[in-house]
């Protein structure tokens, strides 16, 4: 039994972690949230870890946060993995024996105005966690990668055995990176490692930059929404209860090997057409959207489908949330939260 106290620039007051802990970064993002709730109502002990950074409405991030404090068995910590020496002291103080790491700045078109972002949080900030995790050697590393790894190619469902040297945004390629990044690290230095190569999560709480959330609320407020490429997009929409099933499988199962680093995809394997989304939220609401058709837009890829068959062999896991079940229950979470 190891007891750490921890004290981290005045955010948190002092106190004493004791048994197995599990340290989420990116605690107060929408898949953070959501895993550290459901691992938090099991009797796990989470030690979460978040920047708050303003990409998107500061406030959701409080409101989720709220709600994981409501656990006596949270911890929060107000830090930013870009920078190494707080890395280095939180897993000096907290020591968790599992990582996972989802801290990053997301968003394939914010990557195109905004890059340095990017390179600070989604490459130097892993590479600070890889460099943590070198020192105070957890159990396991669990990593988000990206779907957007695959770029445009035409081959599909998308394996992780297919070559994906080919990334069509800045935030795709630092999502590639990681997973070399992690490759590495498990090689020379033993750290266990699974990146997991998430397909359009949605759901309640979820990230107003993503284009159900930005859909639902213009619908609500009778505003355009943007359709790209006519409507003619495929996404494998996988909704967040499914994800954190997936994450909860991998995270009590490092590779066999410490020298050893896998990749797999955790999507719904069933992608859906963009202008058939947009018809099931309208019938959903209850309202039809004032819709503009524009254009394919800059970074995006045209369809993504996961192939998910090897984690399912590895996990016993496949999703079982189909887009109208998923979306029902986004719609009612969003009338709720914004009283719409």
């Amino acid at each position: 039994m190891l007891d750490v106290t921890v004290k981290n620039r005045g955010i948190m007051d002092e106190r004493t972690f004791a048994g197995n802990r599990i340290l989420i970064t990116g605690a107060a993002g929408f898949i953070g949230y959501h895993l550290a709730s459901s691992l938090l109502r099991q009797g796990c002990h989470i030690v979460g870890v978040d920047n708050l950074n303003g990409y998107y409405d500061p406030g959701l991030k409080q409101a989720r946060l709220s709600l994981l404090k409501s656990y006596s068995e949270f911890d929060f910590i107000e830090a930013d993995i870009s920078y190494l020496d707080e890395m280095t002291a939180l897993f000096s103080r907290v020591r968790p024996q599992i990582v996972v790491n989802l801290a990053a700045q997301a968003g394939v078109r914010y990557s195109i105005d905004n890059p340095s972002t990017y390179i600070n949080s989604n490459i130097i900030g892993f590479h600070n966690v890889l460099e943590a995790c070198k020192l105070f050697k957890p159990d396991h590393l669990v990593y988000a990668s990206s779907s957007s790894v695959y770029g445009n190619q035409q081959k599909t469902p998308f394996s992780v055995s297919d070559i994906t040297d080919y990334p069509i945004s800045l935030y795709a390629a630092t999502k590639k990176s990681n997973e070399l990044m992690a490759h590495v690290y498990a090689h020379l230095f033993n750290i266990p490692c699974t990146g997991l190569r998430f397909f359009t999560v949605y759901g309640p709480y979820g990230r107003p930059d993503m284009a159900y959330f930005s859909f639902t609320k213009s619908i609500f407020d009778g505003k355009q929404i943007d359709i790209y490429n006519n409507g003619d997009l495929y996404r494998d929409f996988t909704y967040i209860d499914d994800i954190v099933r997936g994450l909860e499988a991998v995270i009590n199962s490092p590779p066999s090997s410490d020298s050893s680093a896998r990749v797999y995809n955790i999507g719904n394997n069933h992608p859906e057409l963009l202008s058939d989304f947009v018809a099931t939220l309208e019938d959903i609401i209850g309202v039809k959207a004032i819709k503009q058709y524009l254009p394919m837009q800059q970074g995006d890829v045209y369809r993504t489908f996961a192939d998910i068959d090897d984690f399912a062999q590895d996990f016993g896991f496949r999703p079982t949330t189909d887009l109208r079940a998923g979306l029902l229950k986004f719609v009612d979470w969003y009338r709720s939260y914004y009283s719409k």
